[in-house]
């Protein structure tokens, strides 16, 4: 009785879903059933482990001690040949979690390699793969120097021709355990959601560490990857197009890759470090970005306002915030949610990092001289309706953008400011006037992202006064809880899955049209704000976290701590000065 028909057996599985498994293109029926969705891993490995007397073992439940002590002295090219691991080492006895109850010979060779009585138990696949990254780093399996496979077998394919120059650092690179290895470095940050990968050359070695939810964590390596440090380095250039010769210059590039049938962008950054160089890859994953202006994280009154100034038939639209913010997100869910038939979308940027169905995208080139504000001059004789600038980043670009206000266009770009308000003085100190500022800026938004709490472990608590930052609006709190995090595998321990957005939306009303024409500082523009119903980032942060989405940990990470609070009445004071609830 083969897997799927114990399965049918059960209950769990239909027959004809079992013809449908037997059809489909896998290794086994088993992978077919999971694959198809038919029926979960692990509640088919339970009832298959049922059937043939093998345990089923979860494996975060396991202890560290026990882990380390029965790797010792397991020979490792068991372990990637066979997708075993063992997980426990007593009395002369090995227990080894594999995830196919149907081929125990690995387990007799574990038996005569290690001259130990060999347990075999189940354990999902994908958990085992973890374990094998945690305890002996990514790319063990190819310093092992096991067989090679090609990138297209590996799941990743390059979508461009390489240039080789045969050199010897073009030869090392092109190895076939040097290319399956930079593809696992790559597998691993696609698979674990890592927005970039940080290559670096320490005095210790090689540190591979992954950006996930906008937190960098070091990926385990083993020691011996240190050797390929070389011929890592250069088999990115070769994909990036970048010259492998020249070590000294900072250099930057773009690879276009295929994982799994997804469309992958990869930007690729080199800087000559002290140690060697280091390098960083922006990753793009063209099938896992989805541009909703409405889920994006917005409170609905801001969404309602936000919506409105979208659809203006001219005037300047701004996004502030620093890097990774999560600004061209906003810039592209907002182009697409005006986006119609009727009216003409052109984009400068630098770079396009998306494309966009009925948008024209122009690619800034700075050293040929197409620059924002000279790509700007030819757009507007292109007739569009609706302008975006990559970033106003001096005078000239700044006074097209303007010009391009007052002739009749929308106009959407960036400005790297820390909040809302400072857009306007930050437009004066680039040399703008003061009136052109107040009569053509009709709204801004600075934005933040935090990370999500993760439904599955996040926990309830009731906080005490004192633990709460001075500015937390105590007087909303009431009976409700907060949540923190705890961590699971669903997050990877974390507590945290994904990001959302907060938000400060800024329009320019009559009062802040009048301070900004008088150049009134940052700090009374916001005042005037505030005043008028503005949320500033840090308010948005705490309704975020009263709402049990983020923690309060997260909304102090990323914001700054407002000066006054809002009460309801809408009375701006002291932060002390709120009463206390909980102390009450």
């Amino acid at each position: 009785m083969d897997a799927g028909e114990i399965l049918v057996k059960s209950g769990q599985l239909e027959p004809r879903q079992l013809q449908t498994a037997r059809e489909h293109e896998a290794d086994s029926v088993l992978d077919a059933v999971i694959e198809l969705g038919f029926v979960g891993e692990e509640d088919a490995l339970r009832t298959i482990g049922q059937a043939v007397g093998l345990d089923f073992v979860d494996l975060n439940a396991l202890e560290e001690d026990d882990l380390g002590g029965a790797l010792k002295d397991f020979p490792q090219r068991l372990i990637y040949r066979q997708s075993l691991f063992p997980i426990q080492r007593k009395n002369g006895t090995l227990v080894v979690a594999t995830s196919d109850p149907f081929d125990l010979y690995p387990i007799d060779e574990v038996s005569a390699a290690t001259g130990l009585t060999v347990t075999p138990v189940l354990a999902a696949r994908g958990e085992i793969a973890k374990l094998i990254k945690k305890h002996l780093g990514v790319g063990g399996e190819t310093v092992d120097g096991l067989i090679a496979q090609t990138e297209v077998e590996n799941g990743v394919e390059l979508l461009e021709d390489l240039e080789l120059d045969g050199s010897e650092l073009s030869e090392m690179a092109q190895e076939a355990s040097v290319i399956r290895l930079v593809n696992e470095i790559l597998l691993e940050a696609i698979e674990s959601r890592a927005s970039d990968v940080h290559v670096e050359s320490q005095p210790s070695g090689l540190v591979i560490r992954y950006r996930i939810d906008g937190m960098l964590q070091t990926q385990p390596v083993p020691p011996e990857i240190y050797r390929f440090e070389a011929a890592i380095v250069s088999r990115l250039k070769i994909m990036a197009h970048m010259n492998i010769a020249e070590k000294r210059l900072p250099q930057d590039g773009r690879i276009k890759l295929k994982v799994r049938g997804r469309e992958i962008d990869v930007r690729v950054s080199v800087i000559p470090m002290i140690h060697g160089e280091g390098i960083v890859l922006r990753i793009l994953d063209k099938s896992a970005m989805v541009f909703d202006l409405q889920g994006l994280g917005m409170e609905p009154g801001a969404y309602r306002v936000y919506r409105q100034l979208i659809e203006l038939p001219h005037g300047i639209i701004l996004v502030t915030g620093p890097t990774g913010s999560g600004k061209t997100t906003t810039l592209y869910s907002s182009l697409l949610e005006i986006n119609r038939p009727n009216i003409k979308i052109i984009t400068a940027e630098d770079p396009v990092e998306y494309q966009l169905e009925g948008i024209n995208q122009i690619q800034i080139h700075s050293k040929i001289g197409l620059t924002f504000a000279h790509s700007l001059r030819s757009v507007l004789r292109h007739d569009p309706d609706v302008v975006l600038i990559g970033e106003v980043r001096d005078l000239e670009t700044a006074e097209n953008a303007i010009q391009a206000s007052l002739t009749g266009h929308l106009v959407f770009s960036t400005l790297h400011t820390n909040d809302s308000a400072g857009a306007y003085t930050r437009l004066v100190d680039m040399g703008v006037e003061p009136f052109l500022v107040s009569s053509t800026v009709e709204a801004v938004m600075a934005q933040r992202l935090v990370r999500r709490l993760c439904p599955d472990c996040r926990e309830a608590y009731r906080p005490h006064a004192d633990d709460l930052p001075a500015d937390f609006p105590l007087h909303e709190l009431a009976d409700r809880p907060l949540y923190r995090a705890v961590g699971c595998r669903k997050c990877r321990q974390l507590g945290y899955r994904g990001r959302m957005g907060i938000y400060e939306l800024m329009v320019t009303t009559d009062e802040v049209r009048h301070l900004a024409h008088d150049n009134a500082s940052t700090w009374e523009i916001k005042k005037a704000a505030i005043r008028n119903g503005m949320a500033t980032l840090r308010r948005d942060g705490w309704s975020k976290a009263l709402a049990g989405s983020t923690s309060v940990e997260e909304v102090v990470r990323v914001t700054k701590g407002d000066r006054e609070v809002v009460l309801s009445s809408g009375e701006l004071v002291e932060p002390r000065a709120v009463p206390d609830p909980l102390t009450a």
